[in-house]
């Protein structure tokens, strides 16, 4: 069976699902939750950007409910934290990781997804940004964390570069799925690049 594109993006989806749900649980540990709080924690921010992409495009019934396997995805992962959270040296160095990658796995993912619904290219790079940071959003607030996208290093910025970045390769008809894998590349290089080296745009109220 050849591995074409719908497989491709099916597969970093699923990876995107389960790499954010364990950043979800990963924050459930910091906050000493149980069993059933892992959970819950990691599947809301496995499929929450999703969620909000699929409501704002008029997908409904939602992707997770059509397809049950995202939601056993994102129950298997936070699972699987709750037992090799407590041996992790830093939960939230593991956190902050874990993320990075979801980020850019979604914002490619997401951003495709619209694309495929024959939306314009600036709404889909808004789908890809809004897929890669609502899970989040919704897993520090419900964790009562300071928002991620509050910290001073690039986070939204680089989920907007890799949503540009996969459209442009994409126009350039590179070989099947090189767009994606070149769109996560850009997106998640430059967040380890900022986490690793506080890179941050200029923010002039920070001065007042």
């Amino acid at each position: 069976m050849p591995f074409d594109f719908s497989t491709a993006v099916n597969i970093m989806g699923l990876s995107a699902v389960a790499v954010f749900a364990i950043s979800g649980a990963l924050d459930a540990a910091r906050h000493k939750m149980d069993l059933l709080g892992f959970m819950l924690i990691g599947t809301v921010t496995g499929i929450g950007g999703g969620t909000v992409r699929d409501l704002l495009l008029g997908q409904l019934p939602v992707f997770w409910i059509r397809e049950p396997i995202w939601v056993s995805v994102c129950l298997l992962a936070s699972f699987a934290t709750y037992f090799i959270a407590p041996r992790l040296s830093s939960r939230s160095r593991a956190l902050v990781w874990m993320d990075a990658v979801g980020l850019a796995l979604f914002a490619v993912t997401g951003t495709e997804i619209a694309i495929t619904l024959g939306v314009s290219p600036l709404i889909a790079v808004c789908m890809g940004v809004m897929t890669a940071t609502f899970g989040g959003i919704a897993r520090d607030v419900l964790c009562g964390s300071n928002l991620t996208l509050m910290n001073e290093e690039l986070y939204i910025t680089t989920a907007l570069a890799g949503a540009i970045a996969y459209l442009c390769l994409g126009a350039l008809n590179l070989p099947t799925n090189y767009d994606l894998i070149g769109g996560f590349l850009v997106g998640f290089i430059l967040r380890a690049l900022a986490i690793k080296f506080r890179i941050k745009l200029p923010n002039p109220y920070k001065a007042k």
